[in-house]
């Protein structure tokens, strides 16, 4: 939820990818190839969909194509990518009849976090080919990304109370592209006053006034009453230009209210509205933080209490089938594919909590799944999933549930990149399979986390009941610590691992768990950095 009400759009950008090639083989005879690239993204059915094509470019080992691709991007989703490179010479659309020059596999999470993006061009049996390569350059792409802070307040409105005053209410409309009235927003109420101030509000360029400042805006004021006949006070036009006046002096709007400007001849106006303060400020996304170099600390961490059962039987959480993997291991495969695509190193501490490790069987609720306290990173996804398998057969799960100690662990490494104001950010996976038993410790903890870089995914694994879990997560009510302190932002989203089982019992439903936990990390970055007043860093040439 947004602090200030409302649910956060889903972060989706549409991005244009440019690209160019280097060293391409030549399979001309008395010239050079005559290359086009072909750009191609998985659907769900893991079947190559082509998106579109290059222009041709005659004569050149080293083309830079002018026609760019212009793809949607979904943080939450590993969007598959691939880019086809020919020597076209002959008018068919078909491709089968044209050399193959080589080609790229990568996603789109790839290119967006290493802009430029420069790989070198493979055959179909996956040798280089020659020492073509291939640089794919990702912009974002965007109508507007502005946003207008407006403040409101009005004196000597008309009074249409007969045993108080007015409790008035603005109303902001924009003129849409056929001549209608939309509204775009509401004000608070103001209980009895005829000199209200409303609260600061802000609202989109676009939502505003379709990003034109001269697009007509009316504002119209009404007397709140609790059975919904609101009373008209009245009502004006101005304009996102005009408003911006107000830097250099104050802007006074007259409201009019037609029937009673009919009525009285000396009718001046039903009270002035004044624009106390309007600006239009920039708003950074996701991707302008990616672009200047921000990465996404992932970090695994795995609940062995022995309520997960014993893994040696089938019948247990914990248990390796040697067919499919375990609820455990799809999460962390889901949620890994997208992250590991934000961390240049691909290293990623991955720890487990609620049991008797080794060498002296203490029961502990923060330890490396590798037993390297000073080194718990593993290399890569499949490196966490491997330390996952290697640590079973040498701990005894133990409990209770306590999950605090692995949050401040991360929100110990979260704080150290606030104090150096470094553009770094960390999201928790964590893996539980029932209720956590340091609530209150476990409350705090999330509110002393929502004041640094760091977001807290839960997935709750098994058949148990995870109600009491749902308090967690933002999106039901501001969370507060056992002191009262609220959070700062909503850093936490929290799932059940069966909500996305289908009906097989396949692991296919894995992407799915991903794209919905991951969904709001890009709005809980911009919020961060944005609380912190923090810019992105410029992009490196």
């Amino acid at each position: 939820m947004n602090p200030g009400g409302g649910m956060i759009p889903a972060c989706v950008s549409k991005v244009e990818l440019r690209i160019e090639c280097h060293n391409l083989l030549n399979k001309d005879v008395s010239s050079k190839s005559d290359p086009c690239a072909v750009l191609y993204l998985q659907n769900k059915g893991k079947k190559w969909i082509e998106v579109g094509r290059t222009e041709n470019i005659q004569n050149s080992l080293d083309p830079a194509f002018s026609k760019p691709f212009q793809i949607d991007y979904f943080f939450e989703q590993v969007q598959h990518v691939r880019v086809c490179v020919y020597d076209i010479d002959n008018a068919t659309p078909q491709l089968g009849d044209d050399d193959f020059l080589g080609e790229v596999e990568c996603s789109l999470g790839q290119i967006v976090s290493s802009s430029p993006f420069n790989k070198p061009l493979l055959l179909r049996n996956k040798q280089k080919a020659g020492h073509g390569a291939i640089t794919i350059r990702a912009e974002e792409m965007s109508g507007s990304n502005e946003r207008v802070y407006l403040s409101f307040a009005a004196k000597k409105l008309d009074n249409k109370d007969f045993m108080g005053k007015s409790d008035p209410f603005v109303e902001v409309f924009r003129v849409a592209l056929d001549g209608g009235l939309q509204m775009v927003h509401r004000t608070e109420v103001i209980k009895n006053n005829l000199n209200p101030t409303w609260r600061p509000f802000s609202i989109p360029l676009q939502t505003l006034c379709l990003n034109d400042h001269n697009r007509e805006i009316h504002l119209k004021c009404f007397d709140w009453d609790s059975d919904g006949s609101h009373d008209y006070i009245g009502g004006c036009t101005t304009t996102l230009a005009q408003m911006l006046q107000t830097g250099k002096s104050q802007v006074e709007l007259t409201f009019i209210n037609p029937k009673k400007q009919a009525k009285k001849k000396d009718y001046k106006g039903s009270g002035i509205l004044s624009v106390v303060s309007c600006k239009v400020n920039k708003e950074h996304s996701f991707l302008d933080f990616i672009f200047g170099g921000l990465q996404i600390n992932f970090t695994v961490g795995i609940d062995f209490t022995g309520s997960n059962g014993d893994p040696r039987t089938p019948n247990s959480l914990h248990y390796i089938d040697p067919h499919r993997p375990n609820e455990y291991m799809q999460a962390i495969y889901a949620v890994g594919a997208v992250c590991q695509d934000y961390d240049s190193d691909k290293m990623f501490p991955a720890l487990g909590f609620g049991a008797r490790i080794p060498p002296n069987n203490q029961l502990s609720f923060e330890f490396a799944l590798n037993f390297q306290p000073n080194n718990p990173f593993c290399a890569g996804v499949q490196g966490i999933v491997d330390a996952y398998r290697n640590c079973l057969p040498q701990i005894a799960l133990y409990g209770p549930t306590n999950v605090a100690p692995i949050i401040y662990h991360v929100a110990r490494f979260a704080a150290q990149a606030k104090e150096a104001e470094s553009q770094a950010y960390f999201v928790l996976l964590l893996l539980t399979d029932g209720i956590i038993t340091d609530m209150g410790d476990t409350r705090k903890a999330i509110v002393y986390a929502s004041h640094l870089p760091m977001s807290l995914i839960i997935v709750g694994v098994g058949g148990a009941d995870f109600s009491d879990m749902v308090a967690l997560d933002g999106d039901d009510g501001i969370l507060r610590a056992p002191s009262g302190e609220p959070v700062k932002r909503d850093i936490v989203q929290f799932v059940p691992f069966r909500d996305f089982k289908n009906v097989s019992m396949d692991s296919a439903s894995a992407p799915e768990l991903a794209s919905h936990v991951l969904a709001e990390i890009p709005s809980q970055v911009c919020q961060y950095f944005k609380m912190q007043g923090m810019a992105p860093k410029p992009r490196p040439m």
